[in-house]
């Protein structure tokens, strides 16, 4: 990265020159030089079309631009620079380059993958949040390995990060929850009752109530209604909360803050909504209080309030979005599922009318999730004949590789989860692939134990499948960098798919055992390097890098 990094300050530096002489005339915004890795090893080390974005910014043709910019160009790394097609800019770099990179990377390698810290003002991710009143699905699956990976990729990326899980735990669902764990509770104890009509018939409702009976009895038996119904709220709620974050932690998720919605009853509902009042972006009509939103782009005007005076989802909403802003964070990005897309607008309406910069709140929307077994759509689980639970999903492939799936495609598109192929044991499987990859260089360390670190001569390595393999592990930091601003964990995927591939092939055409002792130590420096970056890239996506397999 530190190599690319210098190449694109040089075309700055020499753009900016030309635009000083006068020979280049600035009509607009400059693009970022995006540096590539050639297709073949004869078109360069790196390649920008960086002259072809900017012909119509300079009104200039493409291949002016590119000899301008390679006759300005002062960078004793560069053996040589030569413009190809209309207008392309490849750069051969001296031969050492890569290899003092290469050190610099092997004595330095627990440092590799993490980024210099941004000092950026935090950012804030939201994600998952799902109601405390059931199990998690695979859809909250998938938001809880992106949500999670995106946390971990930032944060490798040298930016100030902090994860929150939004607990639903006021208003109608929570009854339902404490009117269906009651009638599961007294019918357990004997009782005859009316199931509540839009009470939760799923079987983990009735698994709290067996939990609640085995450790109670009937001690709420005789209760007044309303007082038992209180109290096995609170137990059905704790109940819940520990299953979910259970089946987090078994999915290698870890929430920094915990956000009761119950908080916001407390004033910051209200405080909210006077504030809206007063500058006229809440008005009444027909008994209720109704929300501008057309003002700033929705396509209708949101209840805040009813009728009968009780606050609406988006109310709380719109405190709990107020509450994210008066924290101070930086950026706030929160993780929805698609079918909230119709929120966007309602509430950055809210928040730009409170006075605050609606842009600092970003919405990542997650598609659906379909499972196939053996060709075939699964709609619910065997076992209780809903929703496949995540508690499920776990169980019958592993977290590594329902992790890996759920995180190998973009967020924005709808994915297809092969249950077969992600139990597969076999290079078919892209998660075992990888982790294969590891676990060999892992097996080829323990064999070679009699090569120092010391004086190792990293030049030797000028093979193509060598100087492959270097040049996929020097692409890593940008990786990283990139998957960060563009809250991208597939690019980690595919890049972790793509350097197991290379160390593959590398594998198949580098010895390491019976060649002369200074290239063996020198390709067993390679592969070290290549099983820190494997297992660091899989580390942020949330998989294991076993050591056998």
């Amino acid at each position: 990265m530190e190599i690319k990094n210098k190449i694109a300050d040089a075309i700055k530096k020499a753009v900016q020159s030309a635009i000083e002489d006068k020979i280049f005339d600035l009509n607009g915004e400059l693009p970022v030089v995006n540096l590539t890795v050639p297709p073949k090893k004869d078109f360069g080390d790196f390649a920008t079309n960086f002259a072809m974005q900017t012909a119509k910014i300079f009104h200039t043709a493409p291949k002016n631009i590119a000899q301008e910019i390679k006759s300005r160009i002062d960078a004793p790394f560069i053996e040589k620079i030569e413009i190809a097609g209309a207008g392309f800019l490849n750069f051969y770099l001296k031969s050492d380059v890569i290899y003092t990179e290469l050190k610099n990377i092997y004595y330095n390698l627990e440092n590799f993958g993490q980024l210099a810290n941004k000092n950026n003002p935090t950012i804030q991710i939201e994600y998952v949040s799902a109601n405390p009143t059931g199990l998690l699905h695979v859809g909250h699956g998938r938001g809880a390995a992106a949500g999670s990976a995106i946390v971990n990729i930032l944060r490798s990326a040298g930016y100030n990060v902090e994860s929150e899980y939004y607990i639903n735990d006021a208003g109608n669902q929570m009854e339902n929850l404490a009117k269906s764990v009651n009638a599961r509770y007294l019918e357990l104890l004997g009782q005859e009752v009316e199931f509540p009509e839009n009470g939760y018939h799923a079987v983990d409702i009735i698994d709290t109530a067996k939990k609640i009976v085995a450790e109670y009895g009937d001690k709420y038996l005789n209760l007044p209604e309303d007082e038992r119904l209180r109290i096995l709220m609170d137990l059905a709620y704790a109940d819940k909360l520990a299953e979910l974050k259970k089946d987090l932690a078994d999915f290698k998720v870890f929430i920094d803050n915990w956000f009761s919605e119950r908080t916001l009853h407390n004033g910051k509902i209200e405080s909210a909504i006077k504030i809206l009042q007063e500058n006229g972006t809440i008005y009444s009509k027909d008994g209720a209080l109704w929300l501008n939103s057309t003002k700033y782009g929705d396509d209708k005007d949101r209840v805040v309030v009813r009728e009968n005076g009780v606050a609406t989802y988006l109310a709380a909403d719109i405190a709990y979005h107020k509450d994210k802003f008066d924290r101070g964070f930086g950026t706030m990005i929160n993780l929805w599922g698609a079918d909230h897309h119709g929120y966007i607008s309602r509430v950055k309406a809210a928040m730009t009318a409170l006075g605050y910069d609606a842009d600092k709140l970003k919405i990542l929307l997650l598609q659906m999730v379909s499972l196939y077994r053996g060709g075939e759509l699964v709609k619910m689980s065997k076992r209780t004949g809903e929703s496949i639970t995540l508690h499920e999903l776990i169980e019958e492939v592993g977290t590594d590789a329902a992790r890996y799936f759920f995180l190998m495609r973009s967020i924005d598109s709808q994915l297809d989860f092969d249950l077969d192929l992600a139990k597969k044991q076999s290079s078919e499987n892209p998660v075992y692939y990888i982790q294969y990859a590891h676990a060999r260089i892992c097996s080829i360390c323990k064999q070679v134990t009699n090569l120092s670190d010391e004086n190792i001569n990293f030049s030797l390595m000028n093979s193509n499948a060598e100087l492959d393999l270097i040049n996929k592990l020097l692409e890593y930091p940008q990786e990283v960098e990139k998957a960060a601003l563009d809250f991208a964990p597939q690019r980690i995927a595919r890049y972790a798919y793509d350097l197991a591939a290379q160390f593959h092939s590398f594998y198949r055409d580098c010895r390491i055992l019976g060649v002369e002792t200074e290239l063996a130590k020198a390709r067993l420096s390679l592969v070290k390097i290549t099983a820190h970056t494997i297992k660091h890239s899989l580390g942020l996506l949330g998989v294991s890098a076993p050591e056998s397999m």
